[in-house]
């Protein structure tokens, strides 16, 4: 390189000069008082003193937070609308991962923890031991999840039906765990009381712990009260099945 004087700079001098440029280059990147300037040029708003400086610096960044807020909401909506569309194509691992971003936004939404449990739940019967090795954390570890999802969800509204009887499926026939249902399914069948689903689930969780007659008493009442004979059919089945059982043991 020629210099002024028209001879050739030294290459340590080249060296110097290039990282002096860098340097430059990088120090003109936009600093934090730089971003404030540039937000208050935007604003119109630099130092306010005055009272009426100060009202109409206040009346802008308002509009501005407003704005943030406003744009939040909507996209923590369209997380949810997204989650119920995965739901409902049976796309759970994708709607699982949806709804925990929603709940970031929404993290008071009892529905969006319960959409959590039913995904949970359901990933629990796709995670298979593939590997053949008898243990299966993955299984466990979203049943684990399905569980804590659906004990927020009750927290957040103690008499959520759908949350209530979504627990007990867990704890009757994935956690082999029948008598913390019971108290739920009670109130689910308080709430309803001819929510015959919630009652064969019932029966079957007083079948599980022992009490054979209890659980005879509301299939007789599921027979007497429904009118789905499908729902009638299995009913009398399961009574059939408890009362052989207890004639058996009695033997």
């Amino acid at each position: 390189m020629i210099g002024y004087s028209g001879r050739k700079m030294p290459a340590i001098f080249m060296s110097v000069l290039v990282m002096a440029v860098s340097f430059v280059m990088i120090s003109c990147g936009p600093s934090p008082s730089q971003i404030r300037r540039l937000q208050q040029l935007e604003e119109g708003v630099s130092n306010p003193t005055t009272i009426e400086e100060l009202e109409e610096a206040i009346a802008k960044y308002q509009t501005r937070v407003e704005d943030i807020v406003s744009a939040e909401t909507r996209i923590g909506s369209w997380y949810k609308i997204l989650g119920t569309r995965y739901f409902d194509n049976k796309m759970y691992g994708k709607a699982l991962e949806t709804f925990q971003t929603a709940i970031e936004y929404y993290p008071a939404n009892q529905n969006l923890f319960c959409y959590v449990g039913m995904c949970a739940g359901y990933m629990a019967k796709a995670a298979l031991d593939y590997s053949a090795s008898g243990n299966n954390p993955l299984r466990e570890n979203y049943l684990n999840l399905a569980e804590s999802a659906y004990l927020r969800a009750i927290e957040l509204e103690p008499r959520y039906v759908r949350a209530l009887y979504g627990l007990s499926i867990i704890y009757v026939f994935e956690k082999d765990e029948p008598e913390k249902a019971i108290p739920h399914l009670e109130l689910v069948t308080e709430i309803e009381k001819r929510n015959f689903s919630a009652l064969m689930v019932l029966a079957r969780a007083f079948y599980s712990t022992g009490e054979s007659d209890r659980a005879v008493e509301i299939y007789d009442k599921i027979i007497n009260e429904a009118k789905d004979e499908e729902v009638v059919g299995a009913a009398k089945a399961n009574k059939s099945q408890v009362l052989q059982e207890a004639y058996n043991g009695a033997i």
